[in-house]
């Protein structure tokens, strides 16, 4: 469904540990409502405008994901299921790499099985005019910054503070040389596509409104609350 003769393709990251979830099942194939995490993730994909997917995992999950997430649930857009690296930066890194003749780029948690289709195609309509864009909502609670020694620092006016989500989307030419060039110099610091956008593209990002719904699955509670928005109607 290629959209104004873009394409449009999502990198979706499910090579996750999901250390603080205290399983030993990665939290991308844990169970909510009788499906794994990663198929509601998938399915919002692939009911939106993006033209294929790459499914990033864990190389001992390759063959599993193909055949139980993938074939299972006859993901038509999954275009390639691919091993990825140490750290998540690394692994989108790999999902970039993978793709080719793409004009736009998704970059997504597969631990956010919240995400909406209506969501993913206004990034795909924001990043056609702003060139990177990512989810984001205001934040709710006053946030604290925090010296070495556990004393408040500062607090910050919480009005210009906002909680980064999934998707950050972009031009593919813009984030796959910002992570080229991440990857040649080696920087570990990054903590999502953005700051690798804005460090070694120095380009601007636009917010775009995300969704409270749009959780990430990291704790035990999380799998809770996401379950009760899906009985609440809200499958996505």
């Amino acid at each position: 469904m290629t959209v104004g003769g873009k394409k449009t393709a999502a990198v979706v990251l499910a090579a996750g540990s999901g250390k603080r979830m205290g399983t030993s099942v990665h939290k991308q194939y844990l169970l909510i409502k009788g499906k794994p995490v990663i198929y509601y993730t998938l399915r919002a994909f692939e009911l939106s405008e993006v033209d294929e997917i790459i499914l990033v995992t864990g190389s001992d999950e390759i063959d599993y994901c193909s055949r139980e997430i993938v074939e299972k649930y006859n993901f038509q857009k999954v275009r390639a299921v691919i091993a990825g690296g140490k750290e998540r930066y690394d692994s989108v890194y790999e999902g970039l790499k993978a793709l080719s003749d793409c004009d736009y780029v998704l970059i997504h948690d597969g631990a956010r099985p919240l995400i909406s289709s209506v969501l993913i195609n206004a990034n795909i309509s924001c990043v056609q005019e702003k060139e990177a864009c990512i989810t984001a909502v205001p934040a709710k609670d006053t946030i604290k910054v925090v010296d070495n020694k556990g004393y408040v620092a500062d607090t910050p006016e919480r009005s210009k503070l906002w909680q980064i989500q999934t998707p950050q989307t972009f031009s593919y030419a813009l984030v796959s040389e910002a992570y080229r060039k991440r990857a040649e110099a080696g920087d570990t610091t990054v903590t999502d596509d953005a700051m690798v956008v804005e460090k070694y593209a120095d380009h601007s990002i636009y917010l775009l409104k995300g969704d409270y719904r749009n959780i990430k699955i990291t704790t035990p509670e999380d799998l809770v609350i996401a379950e009760a928005f899906l009985n609440g109607g809200d499958n996505r």
